[in-house]
């Protein structure tokens, strides 16, 4: 199994003393959502790629009916594998505009 005699030797040791191998709680603080509220934040992001986070922030509300901040919102999705999306702003460009932009480049380029 590829791992150390101690660990199996303290696994034994944990199911003949609590009938279970699972992991005990730990003290630390205690997450600020749950893990509905986790599932509901991913698919809110992907149902609207644009959401930012601190508009989701806003939205949901924690334990307790307390607010999240927007970073506890990137944490979650980034753990989640999706990324931040921006839409693009910029100049609506017609093919004139990337011809000359073109002509402006090899121009310059020399």
């Amino acid at each position: 199994m590829n791992v150390n005699r101690t660990t199996i030797f303290r696994l034994r040791q944990r199911l003949h003393e609590t009938n279970t191998v699972s992991d005990w709680s730990r003290s630390g603080r205690p997450r600020c959502t749950t893990q509905r509220q986790d599932r509901n934040l991913v698919r809110n992001h992907m149902n609207n790629r644009f959401l930012s986070a601190s508009a989701s922030s806003r939205q949901t509300r924690g334990r307790n009916n307390q607010r999240i901040s927007a970073n506890t919102v990137r944490r979650h999705l980034s753990t989640s594998g999706i990324r931040a999306r921006r839409p693009y702003i910029g100049p609506i460009l017609i093919q004139r505009h990337r011809h000359q932009r073109t002509l402006w480049a090899q121009e310059h380029a020399a």
